[in-house]
């Protein structure tokens, strides 16, 4: 079956092309961002070999010499969005800031390519730009006095917050396209709605926790404080 292999195997260890013949018309740069294009654009349901293939202007069977299945073009355009990470020569020597600022960049990334949701996976954290990430991220942790491994906890607990957060806010801008209403108009209506339930008495514990104060808070400032709290848990404890 075209796309199966036998077993399995990682396409960064495979040859830009598989087969003999001339030099490949395309890189494997080319077929990322051509999909990325699309999925951009129209979203992740609208990416197909054929249609990356019409987009380089090739067959689609030619397609599969350079990209065996379609979780390798995943993992592909997971490695290119991967590398617009803009990392500095060195970490800055503050380790809860640079993981603070990787975070917001994470969130950007995800908003710019918002298919990440979809498609994102651990088995994808072996890709070149992905390697270079991790490194950089373990590099900001070298002065955090934590075993190797809850480090890697670390990046993952990050990494995990920020895309549960985005997906979120994703859901909800979507949403809020599709109705004829203004989210302001929506809020007021759910929360009128939680104001009646609690104020009949069968949530004692959520109408105090309420009652310290229900003023609306800035999405961007709930990021941060979550992210942070996030980050300062692995601190080691003081004596």
């Amino acid at each position: 079956m075209v796309g199966r292999a036998a077993e399995p195997a990682v396409i960064w260890a495979r040859p830009e092309r598989a087969g003999r013949g001339p030099k490949p018309a395309y890189s494997r740069s080319d077929i990322a961002a051509a999909a990325v294009r699309i999925a951009d654009v129209d979203g992740i349901d609208a990416l197909s070999m054929r249609r990356v293939a019409a987009e380089l202007g090739c067959g689609t069977m030619s397609l599969y010499n350079y990209v065996p299945r379609k979780e390798d073009l995943y993992e592909l355009m997971v490695d290119a969005a991967s590398g617009e990470y803009e990392l500095p020569d060195a970490p800055s020597g503050d380790w809860r800031a640079d993981m603070m600022g990787l975070g917001r960049q994470t969130r950007a990334l995800v908003h710019r390519h918002p298919w990440l949701t979809r498609v994102m996976s651990t088995l994808y954290g072996f890709s070149p730009n992905a390697l270079r990430y991790l490194e950089f991220c373990l590099g900001c942790l070298e002065g955090l006095n934590v075993p190797a491994r809850t480090k890697m906890e670390l990046i993952a607990m990050v990494n995990a917050t920020v895309m549960s957060t985005v997906a979120n806010e994703l859901a909800i801008a979507e949403r809020s396209r599709s109705l004829p209403w203004s989210p302001e108009q929506e809020q007021a209506v759910r929360g009128a709605y939680l104001a009646r339930e609690v104020a009949g008495g069968a949530y004692p514990h959520l109408a105090a926790a309420l009652a310290e104060g229900t003023e609306p808070v800035d999405a961007d400032e709930i990021f941060e404080l979550t992210l942070y709290r996030v980050i300062n848990s692995f601190a080691p404890a003081q004596p």
